[in-house]
């Protein structure tokens, strides 16, 4: 489908799609403005929907060029019976309708010269076979060597000569190098030579000269014009049966004269009157006397050089064949390369002959040229004829679907479990490598995540889940191996919107493409319309069906309308690139390739040594500090122990995650080809390792210290749970060093960090520091009830149980703003941890503190 199509104006179709796809974008854009859509939802869909548009109405824009240059490639190769598809009315189009002439022109180039080479070989082979005989007789003795065993050698010869002075004669002719010089010559002489030219061959027949009026001057080639008339009496005298006639007439009429030579052979049939005039056109059986099959051309090329024109006309009633010439009295001349006076000399086309089947174009089934995407992704994304699937886009469309009608205007729960649920299995039915172990066990590991919104409230900790999920959803459908790969899965997602785009328009095609589109389309605006029409007036007819419906079908007025739109297709557009990535997941790990190690072992061994050096250094001033004393520390820096600890949380974690890489780039760098080079390699990054292992329990400490003189925070305890995973991927690391083999730490680290956030769920972190708050406030009297406050319902519990003991301004301080809080949502909005609180808070009776809380940081 190509909207612009008849559009006549290339530059008129770049200002519509750009007019179109503005006007679309700004209008959607609008539209979720005045709805009420966020930003973060509302400007992808608005960016997504625009591109949909500008790919719709581009259509087919570029492909004829596309396709030019696949057929231009096949051309070079030999192939000319490609086509280009001509689709359009502009610029482009016109083009690809040249286009398409020339490979025509060239196609009927080469198979002529196919032909001309194959037919020249037989023609050459028969008079050379036969001298060939005739000469071994003669050497092998079975012959006597007199003029008559010579006579039938001397005839091949002359008919091999003959023929090649027929080719030298059409080769000039069809180069453009026969000059035409006129001059006046008297037909009845030039007839009279040629004729006695022709008896000369001895054949068994006479001929009969007849010119009107005797003394009739023309201008022409005299050389030119009697190969002309010696081609026409030999082909009419080979024809003729013995002891017959041929008749050469010749007469003026008006501005021109005729020739006429009729022989009394069998004749030629109307339909083969125009192909014995093409080269090496003979009649087979008919070609009694063994021609070149080149005469006849010569005869129409010398015709043509004086302006003339050929043909066999219709003997009447007489029997044989009549050839007619008819020519001016004075030729057109033309001046032609080296001022001498030519005349066109390639003869008109032939008539163009039914081909049994047209070429197929480029861009027909069965033929996939380049298109503007495979080169935009290159080796990255390499085209593959992928099926068309339309289960796995009507299974992105209910994904959709589905989360337009539970999620807007409703909390994370059972709807946000159902709609990630429905993502996975379209996510797992468009894999071909569901039964991998690795892709199983990803999806458990989704599963799981997928569940968080279920049983936690934690906003940062489902956000982690969920991007955890996408991570480990990627990862398992493409089944990368390297840490790149592992990346770039992340990065292929949102590219598969744009690389899945010609996968998608196969898919739709498949609906409308087998005759039945208007048919579905029919179908579903009446079926849209009967249950529009008569299920109102049904559900206003009765108010039981009326509260099943409400029930039923979500909101679909105001703004939430329009909330449940922009929700339908960011998830369905999420879901169908994710589906496409799955089916054709891209080269993620080109870079699994054996690395190039450096020449020389200082080249790596130099850095990891300084790096080396700084660790020491910085665990040296630990070391110093624990064995110093506090007193010291105050002394040569002026902060306290506290004041100390706290600095350096984030740089410690960075330089772990930093040492990381520098030990996998050692590693792929560091030549292993000698033991002594192994046993570097071991024993530099072993100690680099377990210096990191030093940094990253001094980390811990640094944290755990800071939280008992600060308190606890819910970001303090995921820098904990980071560090310890940054340290658990340090062992790892030095494992993988000590074996030299790292194959296997990739997926290890995804799966430990996946396997360390659902451990960190499953702990309750919000109700851990709940906990540990109260805890810390029984001891030090010190508490910050502000951020408890701020804490969601996971913490509910914790805080009903932990201030049990406390006083009633305490308990109302840590519980202010949640005595309404109760799980009064849908069934679509259940959560255990609503539920949990709910009931927790049942029965709590609060009293609201007088003279503010207690304890306050």
């Amino acid at each position: 489908m190509q909207p612009l199509a008849a559009v006549r104006s290339i530059k008129v179709k770049l200002g519509l799609l750009v007019a179109v796809s503005v006007l679309v974008a700004t209008a959607v854009a609008t539209l979720g403005r005045a709805g009420g859509v966020p930003p973060w939802l509302g400007v992808p869909v608005t960016v997504a929907l625009a591109l949909a548009v500008t790919q719709l109405l581009a259509a087919g824009m570029t492909s004829p060029l596309r396709q030019m240059t696949a057929a231009a490639r096949r051309m070079a190769t030999g192939d000319y019976g490609v086509r280009v598809a001509e689709t359009s009315r502009d610029e482009v189009g016109e083009l690809a309708r040249a286009f398409n002439t020339m490979a025509a022109d060239l196609a009927a180039v080469d198979r002529e010269r196919r032909e001309l080479v194959a037919t020249v070989s037989h023609e050459l082979r028969t008079p050379l076979t036969g001298l060939r005989a005739v000469l071994e007789n003669l050497v092998d003795g079975v012959g006597p060597a007199d003029p008559a065993a010579l006579r039938p050698a001397l005839d091949q010869a002359e008919r091999t000569s003959r023929l090649v002075e027929d080719l030298l004669d059409l080769a000039r002719v069809d180069a453009g190098r026969a000059p035409l010089t006129p001059e006046p010559v008297r037909l009845a002489s030039l007839l009279a030579e040629a004729v006695a030219e022709a008896e000369v061959l001895g054949r068994p027949v006479t001929y009969a000269v007849e010119v009107s009026p005797p003394d009739l001057v023309v201008a022409a080639d005299p050389a030119r014009l009697r190969q002309l008339v010696a081609n026409l009496l030999d082909n009419a005298s080979r024809h003729s049966p013995a002891g017959g006639t041929v008749r050469v007439r010749a007469g003026r009429a008006g501005e021109r004269y005729v020739l006429e030579v009729q022989d009394e052979g069998p004749g030629v049939a109307p339909a083969d009157r125009e192909r014995v005039f093409e080269a090496f056109g003979t009649l087979g059986a008919g070609d009694a006397g063994g021609g070149t099959g080149l005469g006849l051309a010569i005869a129409r090329w010398v015709t043509d050089l004086h302006g003339g024109t050929i043909r066999f006309d219709d003997p009447g009633r007489s029997q044989g064949a009549v050839v007619r010439v008819d020519l001016p009295v004075q030729p057109p001349a033309r001046r032609g390369p080296g001022g001498l006076e030519m005349v066109a000399v390639r003869p008109p086309e032939p008539e163009p002959q039914p081909q049994p089947q047209p070429p197929a174009p480029v861009g027909a089934p069965g033929y996939s040229a380049p298109g503007l995407l495979d080169d935009l992704f290159g080796g990255f994304w390499p085209p593959r004829q992928v099926p068309a699937r339309v289960g796995l886009v009507a299974g992105a469309v209910g994904a959709g679907v589905l989360a337009a009608a539970l999620l807007p205007e409703r909390s994370l729960g059972l709807g946000t479990f159902l709609v990630l649920l429905a993502a996975g299995g379209v996510l797992l039915a468009a894999t071909p490598r569901r039964r991998d172990p690795w892709t199983l066990g990803c999806a458990g590991l989704c599963l799981l995540l997928a569940a968080v919104p279920l049983v936690r409230e934690t906003p940062w900790l489902v956000l982690l889940c969920l991007l955890a999920g996408v991570a480990t959803a990627v990862c398992g459908v493409t089944g990368a191996r390297t840490a790149a790969g592992l990346v770039l899965s992340g990065l292929a997602w949102p590219l598969a919107g744009l690389r899945g785009l010609p996968w998608l328009g196969r898919t739709l095609a498949t609906l409308t493409g087998r005759g039945s589109g208007a048919a579905v389309l029919r179908t579903l605006v009446w079926s849209a319309l009967g249950l529009v029409v008569f299920g109102a007036l049904l559900v206003s007819a009765d108010a039981l069906l009326a509260s099943w419906v409400d029930a039923a079908v979500p909101d679909l007025t105001g703004d939430l309308l329009v909330a449940r739109v922009f929700v339908a297709l960011a998830v369905g557009g999420v879901v169908l690139a994710a589906a496409y990535l799955a089916l054709d997941p891209p080269l993620l790990d080109r870079a699994e390739r054996d690395p190039r190690p450096v020449e020389r072992r200082f080249e790596w061994l130099a850095p990891v040594l300084v790096v080396v050096a700084v660790f020491a250094a910085f665990l040296a001033a630990q070391a110093t500090v624990v064995l110093a004393g506090h007193d010291h520390l105050r002394r040569t820096t002026g902060l306290t122990y506290a004041e100390y600890v706290h600095q350096g949380f984030g740089q410690l974690t960075v330089a772990t995650a930093l040492t990381l890489l520098v030990v996998g780039a050692a590693v792929r760098k560091a030549p292993r080809t000698t033991a002594a080079d192994r046993r570097w390699v071991r024993a530099t990054l072993a100690v680099l390792c377990l210096e990191t292992l030093l940094v990253v329990a001094s980390a811990l400490h640094r944290m755990h210290l800071y939280q008992e003189a600060y308190g606890f925070t819910s970001l303090r305890l995921l820098v904990d749970v980071v560090e310890a995973w940054l340290g658990l991927l340090v062992l790892a690391a030095l494992a993988a060093v000590l074996a030299l083999r790292a194959w296997w730490f990739p997926r290890f680290a995804l799966v430990s960090g996946v396997v360390a956030l659902l451990a960190l769920t499953a702990a309750n972190p919000e109700a851990w520091v709940a906990e540990h708050n109260l805890e810390r406030y029984a001891a030090t009297g010190r508490i910050d009830w502000a951020y408890l406050q701020g804490l969601s319902a996971d913490a509910v519990p914790a805080l009903v149980a932990g201030t049990a003991d406390l006083p009633p301004e305490a308990r109302a301080c840590a519980l202010a703003g949640r005595s309404g809080e109760a799980d009064d949502g849908d069934v679509w909005e259940w959560n255990l941890a609503r539920s949990r609180a709910a009931d927790a808070l049942a029965g709590v009776r609060l009293v609201a503190p007088v003279g503010g809380c207690p304890g306050r940081d």
